[in-house]
């Protein structure tokens, strides 16, 4: 095991991916976030929090996403069901959809396909705290990424919350 981010960098890395965010969407009071859920959301939580402190005048729209039944491996993997808590319509939004980790981009197509049913959004940006670079098998890329590392297939990122560090297996 390898620990890529400790407690001190993963919030560090958060307030950038949040002032990153708020610099590209001071005033725009179209912009809603997303967070994939399950582990999305954990990441989602804190980036919403920091947009808070960011750009406490604002109230940012925040919901959480299930893409289980969107998946293309639904079949092929036992997915446990989670909730989706979006009260809001994203027609004409400009959403940030925020997962813990890029990998092969079936779970960032499922959530897309997932999130048509709120709505059609006028534009949809990507946040990621961890990019694992070639190992796509779609064309999707983050907008706004924590750190981006190479990796092999075989090995695992797992992005432990309760100790706030990320790991490679």
């Amino acid at each position: 095991m390898t620990t890529i981010l400790n407690i001190e960098q993963l919030q560090i890395i958060i307030n950038r991916l949040a002032c990153q965010i708020a610099e590209n969407y001071y005033s725009d009071h179209k912009l809603v976030i997303i967070g994939i859920q399950p582990r999305g959301v954990f990441l989602a939580n804190k980036i919403a929090d920091a947009l808070k402190k960011i750009l406490p005048e604002s109230n940012i729209p925040y919901g959480k996403l299930d893409n289980t039944f969107y998946r293309d491996d639904i079949r092929k993997e036992l997915h446990q069901p989670n909730q989706t808590d979006i009260l809001f319509s994203l027609e004409e939004k400009h959403v940030v959809l925020i997962d813990d980790v890029l990998f092969t981009g079936r779970t960032i197509r499922a959530a897309l396909d997932a999130m048509l049913s709120f709505g059609r959004p006028q534009k949809v940006e990507l946040c990621v705290l961890i990019n694992r670079r070639y190992s796509r098998e779609l064309p999707i890329q983050p907008d706004y990424c924590g750190k981006s590392i190479d990796s092999l297939i075989s090995q695992k990122v797992k992005v432990e919350w309760d100790k706030e560090e990320v790991n490679l297996y």
